[in-house]
């Protein structure tokens, strides 16, 4: 296995540190990044983006021909890290000889790291492997009106040891967020400024998804689809369960809970109080 160190800093800092272990060539427009590389052991791109709110995208293209670990050392903004795999698979442990997490292909990772113990990252060769990665800092986030979110993501995803990591399946809404992501087709500001937007509904799409305050974090969600539902309802024959599907709002694991917290009734019966 190839072992690579990689010591982080700032955004520039760390493309140079992955310029230097993949043996590439590195392009910059003002605050975008894009790396391409082909040797006898690598082949791919790796391109991101630091926003001006120091949120970050950064996608990862690329097949090894041999077995590669990634160790990077805890990051000075201790960043919330959201992971969606879209090909391949890659692994995670807190320290080489940390237990290992998978993230296989359509799953997503959350990942945080405020303790001093590396965070390992492993690929297998030989295989194509695509994923996207947006970086959260948490301690030195620019803009007053995201203060509320960065309070959610500590909330939501740190823990008393410093390692937090949660692995799990795609959410159909946020995948498309992703896809969405990754096909801008503006440029400059324009592309900035639309990356901004998307990065910041995945990332209030996932504090709610994984809040405990259902009710509070899903209240417009649910009341847009109640309306859906009612709607389709009205001018169709299709079951309730179909009608959720439908409406297509959010995971189908989160809105019958909350549905039911919200109208006291799970499906069946509210479809029966829908007929009649």
């Amino acid at each position: 296995m190839k072992k690579l160190y990689l010591n982080t800093g700032g955004f520039n800092a760390i493309f140079n540190d992955l310029k230097e272990s993949f043996d590439g060539k590195l392009t910059t427009t003002k605050n975008e990044y894009n790396l391409t590389f082909k040797s006898k052991w690598a082949k791919g791109t790796i391109s991101g983006v630091c926003l001006d709110n120091n949120m970050s995208h950064m996608y990862f293209d690329f097949v090894l021909n041999q077995d590669v670990s990634i160790s990077m050392e805890s990051f000075q903004a201790s960043p919330i890290l959201f992971a969606y795999c879209e090909s391949g698979k890659l692994a995670h442990s807190f320290g080489a000889n940390g237990d290992k997490k998978i993230i296989k292909e359509n799953q997503t990772g959350i990942l945080s790291n405020t303790s001093v113990i590396n965070s390992v990252l492993y690929f297998e060769s030989h295989k194509h492997i695509q994923f996207s990665l947006i970086g959260v800092p948490t301690m030195a986030f620019a803009e007053e009106e995201n203060l509320e979110i960065i309070s959610q993501l500590k909330k939501r995803f740190s823990n008393e040891n410093g390692n937090y990591i949660y692995v799990g399946s795609e959410n159909v809404k946020i995948t498309s967020k992703w896809q969405e992501l990754k096909k801008v087709p503006q440029k400059g500001v324009v592309k900035n400024l639309l990356k901004k937007v998307i990065l910041k509904e995945i990332i209030e799409m996932e504090i709610a998804q994984h809040s405990y305050n259902y009710i509070k974090t899903f209240d417009p969600i649910v009341n847009m689809a109640t309306k859906q539902i009612n709607e389709i309802k009205r001018i169709s024959h299709m079951n309730i369960s179909e009608v959720i599907s439908a409406a297509g709002l959010v995971s189908r694991n989160y809105l019958p809970r909350i549905f039911k917290e919200k109208h006291l009734l799970s499906y069946k019966p509210y479809n029966q109080k829908l007929a009649s």
